[in-house]
């Protein structure tokens, strides 16, 4: 079991109360993670990666394990406690500015 931190705007999209829990079958990477997200929530297609190249959004970042993985290639396996459900896998929407 997969668990996904949200901000708070998307789980308001998607009506979502706390962390989500997701099952993944095979390895576990961004794109894995984010099929099923987008599976089981289809309103959150398009708001965390683009529709048609699947890249993130810009002001979108993925953590994990105290590491920010938002450049790691999109099939590069995700740390072994986020595939464990031991740490969870975070979607941290960025802010610009200062």
């Amino acid at each position: 079991m997969i668990r996904v931190v949200l901000p708070t705007h998307l789980r308001t999209l998607a009506h979502i109360d706390g962390e989500v829990e997701l099952e993944v079958e095979g390895e576990v990477t961004h794109t894995a993670v984010l099929d099923a997200l987008e599976a089981r929530y289809p309103v959150l297609a398009g708001t965390i990666r683009d529709h048609v190249t699947k890249k993130r959004r810009p002001f979108i970042r993925f953590f994990a394990c105290g590491e920010d993985l938002s450049h790691e290639p999109a099939d590069a396996p995700l740390p072994h406690a986020v595939s464990t459900g031991a740490e969870p896998y975070l979607i941290v929407a960025a802010i610009a500015g200062g």
